[in-house]
């Protein structure tokens, strides 16, 4: 297993960097493919695939985002690429925090999760990550119903829910955050 590599950026290709480690070029699947340049000299946490036809490392900036990762891909029906696709807008603090909350408006906002997806993760991740239960799983549905019974469209009330991790907060204070962003 290798745990990291630390060299340098020879290439860097769609969604994947070459790291020059040694003379020896290891591509490497990345979440941000923008933090990275030619020449940069890297330090990259690592994640070896190996499936029937396919072998891959899958690369982080930091072991948070390799935590978070390797609980996803725990996460019946996701896969790593998809987890490494779902990183790759957001950051690791960010996904904690919107499974604390039982915030599924944030988790479908993201590449490759969609609503199933987003309830499972909460579902199977719940606690874990957060290093104990917090957030009243009714929250955000109360605070949807709500902003839906003042005329608002779903769509409109996803994206900003999507936007809310406040894991601890009440139905009226996410109400609040949610009536302050719909305004603008």
């Amino acid at each position: 297993m290798i745990y990291f590599l630390k060299g340098r950026v020879a290439l860097i290709d769609k969604d994947t960097v070459i790291i020059d480690v040694n003379n020896v070029g290891y591509q490497v699947l990345v979440s941000h493919i923008n933090d990275y340049e030619v020449g940069d000299e890297v330090l990259v946490y690592t994640y070896n695939v190996v499936r029937e036809d396919e072998q891959y490392l899958v690369g982080f900036s930091s072991l948070d985002e390799k935590s978070v990762f390797l609980s996803l891909i725990k996460v019946k029906g996701l896969g790593p690429k998809s987890a490494i696709n779902a990183l790759s807008t957001t950051t690791p603090q960010e996904v904690v925090n919107a499974i604390a909350s039982n915030n599924v408006a944030y988790l479908k906002k993201l590449p490759g999760i969609g609503a199933k997806a987003a309830a499972q993760i909460i579902l199977d991740l719940k606690g874990q990550l957060t290093g104990g239960s917090k957030g009243d799983p009714t929250v955000y549905d109360e605070v949807y119903e709500a902003l839906k019974g003042l005329g608002f469209k779903g769509a409109a009330i996803d994206r900003v829910l999507a936007t809310i991790n406040e894991p601890d907060a009440t139905p009226e204070q996410v109400l609040k955050i949610a009536l302050n962003k719909l305004r603008k």
